[in-house]
């Protein structure tokens, strides 16, 4: 008698994607993991690997909630694919407030899912197989990923510890070839908190002006700085070329889960007509972003800026901050250079002191031994062992004793 089951096929194996050999995201990478795994057996983390302020009781400012509330009932329908017109135009007079910004008009602003989603659509609208993108090192490290994923390669440029962390320019242009498409630039920086100088930005220009690169700016923190410090906008040094200003409302306004972010596109474009074309395609195949979020956007930008209370030299970021360089270079064997923007600190590890040949095992150990969770410094594309990433959002007296372990970790860790 024939068997009346249908004849089955074994599952063909689904192997990674090649796609995703040089793609990390260590922020969330196996260390984040066993953090997951040692909160599910009931430990606490203090989690200093990722700049998300809400568990840090940073409460988003008021008016952007009631904003948001209010715009609920007719925020349920897609929106135009580059976003409502009210927060594009919210973001246009932003930037008309910063002098010297090279104009720009509702229909050169895109509102996106958090500036990871613009980068994303940014990078795969422009690159062939086998283009290049220069991305600083250390780098946020989405950048690097975006540029394999979209079928590009990352070429790192080296920044100058010495230096404050300022790019090394001459690094830099010695790293073009026939082809690199674009400079990222990365100020105020993740992951060493620098705020770069107007010479050196100045600089940067002037090698995409050589080469005829565009600049991709990401300022995510450029209302996050300390002690005076000012960011000067990339695009305010370079209206002649093409420069696409990548920004949001999850550091400056604490949403970070509302993920809206927009990009400004500014200075000539006759050149990049395709690249633009492909800018509005991917924009539209993702029909929009998420509505609700982009209804923050006008509230956020128009009203009362409370980052500024926050960066005061007795607010609590500032403090914070404090707390974080100051503890961090107290530790033998470790020097931080003091951070003057954004929400981090990049230490390093004296090799003399501490002998860390595998900085995400240190990692592990330091979280296993301590309950701190950190990023190890090669996850942002940094080619040595001795550098790790502290997030500076917790409270100051929380982060005192927590870098007051971690030297305590450091003065009997050893590495086998």
């Amino acid at each position: 008698m024939t068997d009346p089951r249908p004849l089955r096929a074994a599952p063909r194996s689904l192997p990674q994607s090649s796609k995703l050999a040089d793609v990390l995201y260590e922020i969330r990478g196996p260390v984040n993991a066993e953090a997951q795994r040692m909160e599910a057996t009931g430990e606490r983390i203090l989690k200093l690997n990722i700049g998300n302020p809400a568990p840090f009781d940073f409460p988003p400012p008021s008016d952007i909630l009631r904003d948001m509330i209010a715009t609920l009932p007719d925020s349920h329908g897609y929106s135009e694919s580059k976003g409502i017109l009210s927060a594009r135009r919210a973001v246009v007079d932003r930037y008309e407030d910063i002098e010297g910004f090279p104009e720009a008009d509702v229909d050169d602003v895109y509102l996106g899912n958090g500036v990871s989603e613009l980068i994303m659509l940014l990078l795969n609208a422009l690159l062939d197989d086998g283009d290049e993108v220069l991305i600083p090192a250390p780098d946020y490290p989405l950048w690097t990923a975006a540029t394999s994923l979209s079928g590009g390669r990352p070429v790192h440029y080296r920044c100058a510890e010495e230096d404050g962390w300022n790019p090394d320019v001459e690094d830099l242009e010695s790293k073009v070839t026939e082809r690199t498409k674009a400079i990222v630039v990365i100020n105020p920086n993740n992951p060493t908190g620098a705020v770069y100088s107007e010479d050196t930005l100045r600089a940067i220009t002037d090698v995409a002006r050589r080469h005829g690169l565009m600049l991709l700016a990401d300022e995510i923190y450029d209302r996050i700085t300390y002690d005076g410090v000012v960011a000067t906008n990339l695009a305010t040094l370079a209206p002649d070329l093409l420069c696409i200003t990548l920004n949001g409302l999850s550091k400056t306004y604490r949403v970070a889960g509302f993920r809206s972010a927009w990009m400004v596109i500014t200075g000539p474009r006759e050149h990049a007509t395709g690249f633009l074309e492909g800018v509005e395609l991917l924009t539209s195949t993702r029909l929009c972003a998420n509505v609700p979020g982009q209804q923050a956007i006008q509230a956020a930008l128009g009203g009362r800026q409370s980052i500024d209370d926050l960066l005061l030299p007795m607010g609590r970021l500032t403090r914070s901050r404090d707390v974080a360089w100051e503890g961090l270079n107290a530790i033998d064997g470790v020097s931080c250079v003091k951070p003057t923007g954004a929400l981090y600190a990049f230490p390093r590890l004296d090799p003399e002191v501490h002998e860390i040949r595998d900085d995400q095992q240190f990692a592990l150990d330091l979280l296993r031994s301590e309950r701190i969770l950190i990023t190890h410094g090669s996850g942002f594309n940094l080619p040595t062992s001795d550098h790790f990433r502290v997030v500076t959002l917790p409270h100051p007296d929380d982060l005192s004793v927590a870098v007051e372990r971690m030297g305590n970790f450091l003065s009997s860790y050893r590495q086998h």
